[in-house]
């Protein structure tokens, strides 16, 4: 057998830990390069432990802190800082002087390819660029549907970004029309399977014949999960509950005192899901996502063609991902957990409608964007 020709040498994905979907977007690409084949030495690896300790803290644990506590600073927060190419010396500064094992294992590693699904890297890396420091190709992958200011680099070979809207918006900023692919969010490849939602149901022993709705924490179980499921026991609709807890032991007891509570032969049934690798799965059993749209459990959930039922985004980026859901079609909004059981009876009511949803979400989906983007990295060979 001949020798197996290899497109790229080493191949560094740098995602951050700031929230888990950085980390999934990375870990998608990762299986996308494994099933491609088309890298020697592929390493995913989260920058924030490559930092100081307290850099690590502000960045991973004040962060959902102040998203629990004080939400509308968030907002604030992402507003004051989403000024393009404005502020970046201080902010630079910063983060050099917290991130100096980063920059030492970069330098050490020499990757041809850098694949970046945070900013905090991809900043860094375009300054080692311009500094001479770092002879790889930077590649800028987006996890939301619109570009904060923080994503904004100079020294770049290309941008992956969800819409072609958001295309259009970095390139007024300066960025390259032709360095801009709309490829989606990349998702793990498994949502590229088709899954019968009866097989689903059956192989989790769900009922066949009444609306399934999906609440998910996400991988370490944030959000109020319990709240959701108190509001969603006044359906009037029958209707079966998957609530996904993530790795979060104390929300899971929670949440399966709701179910517990609930009257014998209920016309609404909680099922309380701890931990599972199977999301995919789940989706796919279910007709509608209930909770907050972050990037990656929106595009997974278009993906499997789910109406989305949004609940307390979290200011900011979330709020801007709900705009364009509303804008396409895909979901509702509600903005008072107390009329929530209302507001999806009234959908339940009108299947025509929440089939429209379901499709629109179908055609907005993008489940092929990892091998798309690794695809079109080997184009950047050639730059």
């Amino acid at each position: 057998m001949g020798e197996h020709i290899y497109m790229f040498n080493k191949v560094l994905i740098l995602s951050a830990s700031a929230g888990a979907g950085h980390v999934r977007a990375a870990q998608a690409l990762e299986r996308a390069f494994a099933e491609t084949g088309l890298a020697q030495d592929v390493q995913h690896i989260d920058a924030l432990q490559y930092t100081t300790k307290a850099f690590h803290t502000i960045y991973s644990k004040v962060y959902f802190d102040m998203v629990k506590s004080v939400p509308d600073l968030v907002g604030w927060l992402y507003d004051q800082t989403d000024k393009p190419w404005h502020n970046e010396r201080p902010r630079h500064v910063f983060e050099k002087l917290n991130t100096r094992r980063f920059v030492h294992m970069l330098e050490q590693y020499q990757p041809d390819i850098t694949v970046c699904t945070h900013f905090l890297p991809a900043s860094l890396i375009s300054w080692l660029k311009y500094q001479g420091r770092l002879r790889t190709r930077q590649a800028i992958v987006l996890t939301d549907f619109d570009a904060h200011a923080l994503w904004l680099c100079h020294h770049y070979e290309q941008y992956f970004v969800a819409l072609e809207e958001t295309k259009v918006y970095l390139s007024t900023q300066g960025i390259r029309v032709d360095a801009i692919h709309v490829s989606g969010i990349p998702i793990d490849p498994v949502f590229l399977q088709p899954k019968d939602q009866r097989a689903m149901r059956a192989k989790y022993h769900l009922r066949q014949d009444v609306p399934t709705l999906l609440i998910s924490a996400g991988g370490v179980g944030v959000g109020p999960m319990e709240a959701l499921l108190h509001a969603l026991a006044e359906l009037k609709h029958p209707a079966q509950i998957l609530a996904l807890c993530g790795r979060n032991a104390a929300l899971m007891a929670r949440a399966q005192r709701v179910a517990a509570a609930l009257p014998p032969h209920h016309h609404v049934a909680i099922k309380v899901v701890p931990f599972t690798t199977a999301v995919d799965e789940y989706m796919a059993a279910a007709d509608m996502v209930l909770g907050k749209p972050g990037g990656l459990t929106t595009a997974e959930a278009l993906a499997r063609g789910l109406a989305f039922v949004i609940v307390n985004p979290i200011p900011g980026q979330e709020e801007r991902n709900a705009a364009h859901l509303l804008e396409e079609g895909v979901a509702l909004r509600c903005n008072s957990l107390p009329v929530l059981a209302y507001k999806i009876d009234r959908l339940l009511d009108d299947p025509i409608r929440l089939a429209a949803m379901q499709e629109r979400a179908h055609r907005m989906a993008k489940p092929h964007a990892a091998f798309d983007i690794v695809q079109n990295l080997v184009g950047m060979q050639d730059r």
